[in-house]
């Protein structure tokens, strides 16, 4: 009876396959992710991804001075869109005024800007013109120093620079496009992909980020 009830129970064994041949047979890996997740994971995907990043920080950046300035905080960050084409520089669109000189404050209400060498300082107020900064009208005090005045930031001024922000912001959005476009053209995704909205997700992700950071400056600006 043993020996019956042994043979009887490898024949079942034999019959019946294990539940993780039936799971393996013509599974792999990948098809128990998610599609989403394997998109979000794919090179190409991350890729765009930090691209996107880096253009919504590069707004991030630009705003946060504009704020500064709209809040009438005296600070060297006013100065950061300048920049001074001495001779002999590589980028032609200037050096950065860090580069060549140091900007300190004075009172809470002064900029003084000080080169590191003499003959520089003709290009250093050349490019503060340059920048075309609200408000913003370099004096000179020696052969090497700047003094600029800041005044209070009136409400054409606080306008002004959301005007800027604005425009600056369409710039962004147009960047941010442009990345999406490009990932959708190698991953070779259209509207009527079925993964075309994991795709989609990314761009107005990064949209709805960079109409929060223009909200906040109008509500800095009035």
């Amino acid at each position: 009876m043993k020996e019956k009830g042994k043979e009887k129970e490898k024949e079942n064994q034999r019959e019946a396959p294990s539940s993780s041949s039936k799971r393996s047979k013509g599974t792999t890996p990948d098809d128990l992710i998610p599609a989403s997740q394997r998109i979000v994971s794919s090179e190409e995907y991350k890729k765009a991804e930090g691209k996107i990043q880096t253009a919504l920080e590069w707004y991030r950046k630009e705003v946060a001075a504009l704020e500064t300035r709209a809040t009438g905080r005296v600070t060297p960050v006013l100065l950061n869109p300048v920049r001074v084409k001495v001779p002999g520089a590589s980028d032609p669109r200037g050096v950065r005024l860090e580069e060549v000189a140091t900007v300190g404050v004075k009172e809470g209400t002064t900029l003084l800007v000080t080169v590191f060498e003499e003959h520089t300082l003709k290009y250093v107020e050349q490019g503060i013109y340059e920048a075309k900064i609200p408000s913003v009208t370099p004096q000179k005090l020696d052969g090497r120093t700047i003094k600029i005045p800041i005044p209070k930031p009136t409400v054409e001024t606080r306008n002004a620079l959301y005007t800027t922000a604005s425009r600056l912001a369409e710039d962004a959005r147009v960047q941010l496009r442009k990345h999406h476009q490009a990932l959708l053209k190698k991953e070779s995704i259209d509207k009527h992909s079925p993964d075309f909205s994991t795709y989609q997700a990314l761009l107005d992700k990064s949209l709805a980020d960079l109409d929060k950071i223009l909200a906040h400056l109008k509500k800095t600006t009035g």
